[in-house]
């Protein structure tokens, strides 16, 4: 009776499986390469002798992970996508006279996908409109309250935002309407 082989063994011997699967994928941090070694774990461990070969079994088992992890990955960047999106829609929405019919809807979360994105695209912002986006949209403050704050205008402040919404619809993420 043959011994049955450790799981490092059948790595050693299946490894290609991962690797060459026809889906395109790229893994510059190795994570479908981990999902697939998952899945292959998964299919030594539920295996049955019976059922047809083990090379098939891993060639299905490795194949659905990475199509499931791939799908996750597209629907994790469309919802990112579409966040942003409706930021910058929010954005164009907003009227020039500094009131906002639900501020809070406005606040965004500093860990969130779009904080982010508008944190990547300030770098070239002025001071006032980086104060425009933090206290207009991340506190939602009125035009008013900002001019009187910051010692200027309503227009200067208005300004601001015009300047700051042109700049980040300039990004990647924007669609027009």
């Amino acid at each position: 009776m043959r011994e049955r082989l450790t799981f490092e063994e059948i790595v050693k011997q299946n490894e290609r499986r991962i690797h060459y699967h026809k889906l395109n994928l790229h893994d510059p941090y190795k994570e479908y390469f981990n999902e697939g070694l998952v899945a292959m774990w998964r299919a030594y461990e539920s295996y049955h002798h019976d059922k047809g070969p083990l090379a098939t079994y891993f060639n299905f088992m490795i194949r659905n992970r990475l199509i499931d992890q791939l799908r996750k990955q597209k629907r994790q960047e469309n919802n990112e996508r579409v966040s942003s999106q409706q930021l910058m829609n929010k954005l164009d929405e907003t009227n020039y006279y500094g009131s906002m019919e639900d501020a809070n809807s406005m606040m965004v979360a500093e860990d969130s996908p779009v904080y982010n994105y508008i944190q990547g695209r300030t770098e070239s912002f002025s001071d006032n409109q980086k104060k425009w986006l933090r206290f207009y949209i991340g506190e939602g403050m009125s035009i008013k309250e900002i001019a009187e704050q910051e010692g200027v205008s309503d227009d200067a402040v208005k300004s601001w935002g015009r300047q700051a919404r042109k700049r980040l619809r300039e990004g990647p993420l924007y669609v027009k309407r």
